[in-house]
């Protein structure tokens, strides 16, 4: 523990900011959990408008320095591969068996 002033209000403002680090990086998880479901559930309309948010909730993020600046745009990039391939994937045909 800290004994002098400075560094017990250095240790406040550390805890505050760990909090909510933490807090936006489990939003940002979310966002992007979501994004990923829409992706698998062919559902490109919505990929298109949360692939956005997503992208700029990342940029901001990155520039707040929560998150490095390459794993931003690492997850940016892996996003849209997959978001890519989902969409030139060919659509499976459902025909009866008999």
């Amino acid at each position: 523990m800290p004994q002098k002033l400075s560094g017990k209000k250095e240790l406040r403002k550390t805890k505050k900011r760990r909090l909510r680090n933490i807090d936006i990086k489990q939003k940002v998880k979310i966002t992007i959990k979501k994004l990923k479901a829409a992706i698998t559930a062919k559902d490109f309309e919505t990929c298109e408008q949360m692939l956005k948010v997503v992208y700029k909730m990342l940029d901001k993020v990155a520039s707040k320095g929560v998150i490095h600046p390459n794993k931003a745009a690492r997850k940016k990039s892996r996003i849209v591969k997959l978001l890519n391939k989902a969409k030139s994937a060919p659509a499976k045909e459902t025909t009866p068996d008999n």
